[in-house]
């Protein structure tokens, strides 16, 4: 057989290569939107290239990746594509700030059997949204075409994110933790992106709910794909701003992702501290006692797979406690004082009563 050109023996086993080098103008165009800050190199070499911002005396690189997860098939069911690339830069940047990290820059990986330019752009744009709220370039990534590899339709990503932070103002200060500390819970936007494997499990192979109906007990106007489709809650700009605000507030932060409160918060902990939360302290978005109700599963569950309502956590001395609640008053967040921290040698526990 004589195969007329290489590009078209490739297009003839699945990758197009002319749809290749488009995909990459959109990854131009979505990189310029997210904003460059100490970018040294644009979208297209085989790395991307930034400077380290002024003003460190011992700086420290963070760095984090993480997905999306099965919340992706929603978006392959409802052919919403916009909001899972905010929830994939959200994963990592929320991570790197836990340790009081600025994030600097963020590459993305997209993976899909024929790359579809309608399904790509929504999701790069997301993805530069992301990049936007949290004050991070998006520096690069790779868009993969692997014909028979996926189901036709779908696509896999995963976020890769650096970050930057004065080596003196790490967190957690695990040393200066001490008994009668206050977490602060801020609010989440809804699930973020974990737990989906239960959430559909319940709503959609137990239930038989539709993606496209509206329920009243959930939401007046939104339909079950779209309050499942809300993007996770990105918190760097406005916990960065009280961190310079109040350098003295905050000892330890919590990212309330998968294991929820019973597998995060030990993480920023010592062997001999404990947490005593109160479940009541906050509200919860409508999602988790629809989801609670009609699958009947118990508060533990509930605590140990979703945020139920607090996406990320600040552990601050108790004299700090009403100027931390009110400084991200004034900043938009909703806040609650939702625990505190107890010395037990020999036991570390999560209590939630």
């Amino acid at each position: 057989m004589t195969l007329r050109s290489s590009d078209e023996a490739y297009r003839q086993a699945g990758v197009d290569l002319k749809r290749a080098e488009a995909v990459v103008d959109l990854a131009r165009s979505a990189a310029a939107k997210s904003g460059m800050p100490h970018m040294m190199s644009g979208i297209g070499g085989f790395s991307g290239a930034f400077e380290l911002p002024p003003g460190y005396t011992q700086p420290v690189l963070l760095s984090a990746c993480d997905g999306v997860g099965t919340k992706l098939k929603l978006a392959f069911m409802t052919g919403r594509h916009d909001t899972v690339g905010i929830d994939l830069v959200a994963m990592s940047v929320n991570d790197i700030l836990v340790n009081g990290g600025q994030p600097l820059v963020f590459l993305d990986y997209f993976a899909t059997g024929q790359i579809q330019p309608e399904v790509l752009e929504p999701v790069l744009a997301g993805i530069a949204e992301g990049c936007a709220q949290s004050g991070c370039a998006l520096g690069g990534g790779e868009t993969a075409e692997l014909p028979g590899f996926y189901q036709d339709g779908e696509y896999d990503l995963a976020g890769f994110c650096v970050g930057v932070v004065e080596k003196a103002q790490m967190r957690p200060q695990i040393s200066a933790l001490a008994e009668g500390d206050v977490l602060i819970g801020l609010a989440s936007s809804g699930l973020h992106s974990n737990g989906y494997s239960l959430v559909r499990k319940v709503l959609l192979a137990d239930q038989g709910l539709s993606l496209s109906e509206v329920y009243p007990d959930l939401d007046a106007e939104k339909t079950l794909g779209e309050v499942l489709l809300t993007p996770t809650a990105i918190y760097v700009k406005p916990v960065l701003n009280l961190l310079a605000q109040l350098p003295e507030a905050v000892k330890a932060m919590v990212h309330v992702t998968g294991g929820g409160f019973y597998d995060n918060i030990p993480r920023v902990l010592p062997p001999e501290m404990s947490v005593q939360l109160e479940g009541s302290a906050w509200p919860r978005p409508s999602v988790f006692p629809f989801l609670q109700s009609l699958g009947g599963l118990t508060d533990e569950t509930m605590y140990h797979t979703f945020n139920c309502g607090i996406g990320f956590i600040l552990v601050v001395p108790p004299e700090q406690r009403d100027s931390v609640l009110s400084h991200c008053k004034t900043a938009g967040l909703a806040a609650y004082a939702i625990g505190t921290l107890q010395h037990t040698p020999g036991v570390q526990e999560v209590q939630i009563s």
